[in-house]
């Protein structure tokens, strides 16, 4: 059987049976715990913690995106090619069917549907979308899709993964070949390599990085100034960190985690950053909060490969956790960046 990143991420989960309660239309996971290593984490998230299930039954749930013009969470069902919508107090509903391009045009693909979201401050969401192989724009109000990047010189990418937007309007993408069926070997593949992007505020693309073998998650810092690339190599799972210079070009480029030595089900995947530049970074066990130094603080056990978290709620002190099939929540004491 061929070794794949979701067969990776799913295949090693724990057994759990989930004891819940119910609170409205949600209900609090008692099995999820906080791994505290380092007393830090006191400041960021209690240790007697529980999670807050939101919703279940996808196949592979990805790309948490706050909204917080309109108050509500977006993320996605990459195989499943769906993007869902949920509401404080109420249940999630599908929002896009497809989020990707319909099924009757997605041979060659093995995930069609839309990955990573990131809601831009003027309230339109930016989509990683595996099928249509591109970086778009979507109107939530109209759903009206706008291209932004579909290639580069003349050569298609492979699966746009995951993205997040600078202050100055660059959007920084990684594309691994997960979307195709055959990854590497896919006869639809027409880059070389598995790169990490930038999308220029003039609307130029350029390649920032060549060497990653499976680039997957991508977070900057609060000033901007870093920039963090999840690798979901079973071989080498690890975080890097970009240097990057006021205009955006890399000045320094280091391994800020590795991930080998941990337990758990799960790769290096999505993140999401805190105000104060923590990082909450997917990856073995669940989500790892890592100190801006890359210190590895404590672990949220999900028990389950777990793909992306991103922060939201009215005062940006939920993290929202995609775990494969669920949706889950953490209050924190930490505040997401776009709140700082």
């Amino acid at each position: 059987m061929m070794t794949t990143r979701r067969t990776v991420l799913a295949g090693a989960t724990a057994s759990l049976v989930v004891g819940a309660c119910s609170r409205g239309h949600e209900q609090t996971v008692r099995q999820i715990t906080v791994e505290r290593l380092d007393p830090r984490l006191d400041g960021l998230i209690d240790p007697a913690a529980g999670a807050d299930l939101l919703g279940t039954g996808y196949q592979w749930a990805e790309g948490p995106a706050w909204d917080r013009q309109r108050a509500c969470l977006y993320f996605t069902d990459v195989p499943g090619n769906r993007a869902y919508r949920w509401r404080a107090g109420g249940q999630v509903e599908t929002w896009l069917d497809p989020s990707g391009i319909p099924l009757a045009e997605a041979e060659g693909f093995r995930e069609p549907g839309a990955n990573g979201l990131w809601m831009r401050p003027d309230g339109q969401l930016l989509a990683c979308v595996h099928g249509s192989r591109s970086v778009v724009l979507i109107d939530p109000d109209t759903q009206v899709r706008t291209a932004l990047a579909t290639g580069l010189a003349g050569q298609r990418f492979n699966s746009p993964n995951d993205l997040v937007e600078a202050a100055d309007g660059s959007i920084y993408f990684t594309d691994p070949p997960y979307g195709l069926d055959g990854l590497d070997a896919s006869p639809l593949k027409e880059m070389s390599v598995n790169g990490v992007y930038r999308r220029r505020p003039d609307g130029v693309v350029e390649r920032l990085l060549d060497d990653m073998s499976f680039p997957n998650g991508i977070a900057l810092s609060p000033d901007g100034r870093r920039l963090y690339i999840a690798q979901s190599d079973p071989q080498a799972p690890v975080i890097r960190v970009l240097g990057l210079d006021p205009h955006g070009a890399i000045d320094s480029d280091e391994l800020f985690y590795d991930a080998a030595t941990l337990d758990g089900p799960g790769l290096p995947d999505g993140m999401a950053v805190d105000a104060a530049g923590n990082l909450f970074a997917t990856g073995p066990g669940g989500v790892l909060v890592l100190s801006p130094r890359g210190e590895l603080l404590g672990r949220i056990l999900t028990g389950r490969g777990t793909a992306n978290c991103a922060f939201g709620g009215a005062d940006g002190r939920s993290l929202f956790i995609t775990a494969q099939d669920r949706l889950l929540r953490v209050e924190t004491q930490s505040r997401g960046v776009q709140w700082s």
